[in-house]
């Protein structure tokens, strides 16, 4: 769950930043508006799946709806002015906005719709939640919504899926990732006799260079332990290796992570929730269904 406000809760900050009647470029706008706030550095740090940062989305959103009400106005490209209304505004309204008064404030200089009798109303029916949001940022909560479903499905396939077929899963997955190289150097050995190696990935074309691979398909709540992981630190020394990735469908106990942390080889560690999450990010398992796109308004045509 976000920890940015949303959009209504900037309308505020952003007013108190043009107060003093300069004129500002976008960026000092919003930054200043995030001060104002005084957002948290974790809020500040969140990201969008497509890209960016939340809350400068969210102040867009706040600065959109104060532009199409006209409490700011854009003197020249990208700068932003406070208007007579605004200081109304913010006289009227020095407690800021919460979702239900920022609806009620803003409603009337949304777009309008027609219905099938032709009578205006304007759009209010939509679902609350969706009216919270940016529309760029509705597309991105959308699509992690759709990776989530799916991460839970690819989850349970692998777990349902055979041993050999998992270990070369997790094999094609770090290639994907561009480990092996351009030519996909990567083999999985898994089976009796590995030597508790089920996969190696050779970084140079004389496998001088390699990463070894355990992967483990556990149901949940069956937890990787330290002991598992203190095996396969000794199978990376049988193999004179000091680089190896753990993959699992399960988790680590705490236990095991500080034992990986801390031992001298280089180990990572490879939980369910990430490796889903991994597969998605580079399409293994998983297809792209459909793609859309965003467009903005080239500002640069009309200069």
């Amino acid at each position: 769950m976000s920890i940015v406000p949303i959009w209504p809760a900037f309308v505020v900050p952003v007013l108190h930043v043009l107060e003093s009647g300069q004129t500002l470029h976008r960026k000092d706008l919003v930054d200043g508006a995030a001060d104002d706030l005084q957002l948290s550095g974790p809020a500040r740090a969140e990201t969008l799946n497509s890209g960016g940062f939340r809350y400068e989305q969210r102040i867009g959103w706040a600065i959109s709806h104060l532009t199409k009400a006209g409490w700011i106005t854009r003197p020249s490209r990208a700068h932003y002015a406070i208007s007579d209304e605004g200081h109304k505004g913010l006289a009227k309204y020095p407690g800021g906005f919460d979702y239900a008064l920022g609806k009620a404030v803003f409603a009337p200089f949304w777009p309008e719709r027609r219905s099938s009798d032709s009578t205006p109303e304007l759009q209010l029916d939509v679902q609350d939640a969706v009216d919270i949001l940016d529309p760029v940022e509705q597309i991105a909560d959308g699509i992690s919504r759709i990776e989530d479903e799916v991460g839970i499905e690819l989850l349970s396939r692998l777990r349902e899926s055979h041993p050999d077929f998992f270990e070369q899963a997790v094999v094609d997955l770090l290639l994907a990732m561009g480990y092996g190289g351009a030519e996909q150097r990567g083999t999985r050995i898994g089976g009796s006799g590995d030597g508790g190696i089920d996969g190696v990935i050779d970084q140079d074309a004389l496998g001088l260079d390699r990463i070894y691979v355990q992967a483990k398909r556990y149901k949940e709540g069956s937890n990787i332990g330290r002991e598992t992981i203190q095996a396969f630190v000794g199978a990376l020394q049988g193999f004179g290796a000091t680089r190896g990735i753990f993959l699992t469908t399960s988790a680590f106990t705490p236990l095991a992570i500080t034992y990986a942390d801390n031992v001298q080889s280089r180990v990572i560690l490879i939980d369910g929730q990430r490796l889903v999450a991994l597969m998605i990010k580079y399409r293994v398992g998983v297809q792209v269904k459909k793609t859309y796109t965003a467009v903005e308004i080239d500002a640069d045509f009309f200069d």
